[in-house]
């Protein structure tokens, strides 16, 4: 695979919503990667590391929720995303949400779901209270340490 055949690819790549691509051709392979707005490119051992040209700066996108959130209070807890994903707030959509204001909730209730990687994850209330605040919208995408719910210890 020559060097114009991979900047094809690398070009591919950042035009389109595809994060990854892999292209092995005999005995030599090549991914290219997309991690933020620059591919990223990893070659097989058997190949030389062959860097990416860096794409063209973008601003990143901040989604409402998190421009919203407030602050951690005193008095309040503030239950935050264990991992990247999407939030669903009930099981199926037509079921009622888990959790909503004014609940209570107890140490192991399943209060949302975080649906990563194709897997759903129930996330568990870790501590009794009240829940004061919901801070995402159902089906948002999700980073790592992004609040959630603001719970009020019993």
């Amino acid at each position: 695979m020559d060097i114009s055949e991979i900047r094809k690819l690398i070009r591919l790549v950042q035009q389109s919503d595809v994060t990854e691509i892999e292209v092995t051709e005999g005995k030599s392979t090549v991914r290219i990667s997309r991690q933020s707005s620059a591919p990223v490119m990893v070659a097989a051992a058997q190949q030389p590391m062959i860097a990416a040209p860096a794409a063209a700066a973008t601003s990143p996108t901040t989604s409402p929720s998190l421009i919203e959130t407030p602050p951690e209070v005193c008095g309040e807890n503030v239950v935050k995303s264990p991992m990247v994903g999407t939030f669903y707030a009930a099981s199926s959509p037509d079921d009622d949400p888990f959790i909503s204001i004014g609940s209570s909730v107890k140490k192991g209730d399943v209060i949302c779901i975080v649906e990563a990687m194709k897997l759903m994850n129930e996330i568990e209330a870790e501590y009794d209270g009240t829940v004061e605040k919901v801070l995402v919208k159902n089906a948002d995408p999700l980073e790592y340490g992004q609040p959630l719910f603001v719970i009020t210890p019993a």
